[in-house]
């Protein structure tokens, strides 16, 4: 600090506290939402605050100051116990006994116009004929879909009041069992469905954990105060909790191999990430690579939507989709039974 002029002793000022933030950042799965409000919060920042580190690490190497090394070991310890922000390589195995299933929230598929291409549901169309995965998990279902989406079975559960939105599951192979977990006081819902794929019954939940109604294009993310944006936040996250806790409750009474999909509208940092992971294999994670963006937020990547498989299975593949037919991109692994 003594040979830094005072903008880099200021700069260096904010490198600590933007470090600081990040080390408390790291503990953010550990803490239920319920336990400390607004520590949460974090878990949306997290992204942002790596970026930064890096961003002074850097500054400080170009400077040729040694002030690099603090978001280094910061960065370093994250290596270790958090996600990675990026994925340099990805994984392409090829195996006989597979299956592959999308994720994706379709919004509505633009019912409303919200995209200026009025295409949209024709080029989801042609987009799901072709790639033509066997299982594909939809949020956000509207009932054109029917008109969109054609396959042998599924499983379809629209909202209790409205009937004009919900989930899909949609499978090549015969859905022996289906069903709902009908979160309370919400329009999300956590739904399932059983299929048989040759001798082997497999468990396909689809989750749409509750959203932070956080709205990219509007000041504040649509809310007049910090205030009131934190006290929304702070409810979606308490709503987030219950609904993972009634979920794992749920999968626990399972006997079957399990596959999850969903938009979970949390970050890989989370509370929500974490717990409903568990013993899952991130396909992201075994096989991806990039920002494995699923979300934008003020143009910044985002990771909120996953696939993960129980430790019975192999991840072959993952991909990532760069479409804008929604404000959720599509992502697709390959899985292998053997």
């Amino acid at each position: 600090m003594k040979n830094l002029s005072i903008f880099n002793k200021l700069l260096y000022v904010i490198n600590y506290i933007f470090a600081i933030l990040l080390l408390f950042g790291y503990l953010i799965p550990l803490v239920k939402p319920s336990i400390f409000l607004n520590f949460s919060i974090l878990s949306l920042l997290l992204p942002v605050l790596i970026f930064v580190n890096f961003v002074f690490i850097v500054y400080w190497l170009l400077q040729l100051k040694r002030n690099f090394l603090l978001s280094i070991f910061v960065l370093g310890i994250g290596f270790f116990i958090s996600s990675p922000l990026y994925k340099f390589t990805a994984k392409n195995r090829e195996s006989i006994n597979k299956i592959s299933i999308m994720n994706y929230n379709v919004r509505l598929f633009n019912a409303y116009n919200w995209f200026k291409e009025k295409d949209i549901p024709s080029l989801m169309k042609t987009f799901f004929e072709q790639e033509n995965p066997d299982i594909l998990c939809v949020q956000e279902y509207h009932p054109k879909g029917k008109d969109i989406i054609n396959y042998p079975f599924e499983y379809i559960k629209t909202n209790s009041t409205s009937k004009k939105f919900g989930q899909a599951i949609f499978s090549k192979y015969k859905i022996v069992n289906q069903g709902a977990l009908d979160f309370k006081n919400t329009q999300n819902n956590a739904i399932f469905v059983d299929i048989v794929k040759d001798r082997d019954t497999i468990r396909i939940y689809n989750l749409h954990i509750e959203s932070l109604r956080l709205n990219p294009s509007k000041e504040n993310f649509g809310e007049k105060s910090t205030e009131k944006l934190l006290t929304r936040l702070n409810k979606g996250f308490i709503k987030q909790q219950k609904q993972v806790e009634q979920i794992l409750a749920h999968q626990k009474r399972c006997k079957f191999p399990i596959l999850v999909a969903g938009d979970f509208n949390n970050t890989a940092y989370s509370w929500t990430y974490k717990t409903l992971k568990g013993n899952f294999i991130d396909s992201y994670l075994e096989a991806g690579s990039g920002f494995g963006k699923t979300f934008e937020i003020k143009n910044f990547p985002m990771r909120i939507d996953y696939i993960f498989a129980d430790k019975i299975f192999t991840i072959n593949k993952h991909k990532n989709y760069k479409i804008k037919y929604s404000d959720h991109y599509p992502i697709m692994a390959t899985i292998s039974l053997d």
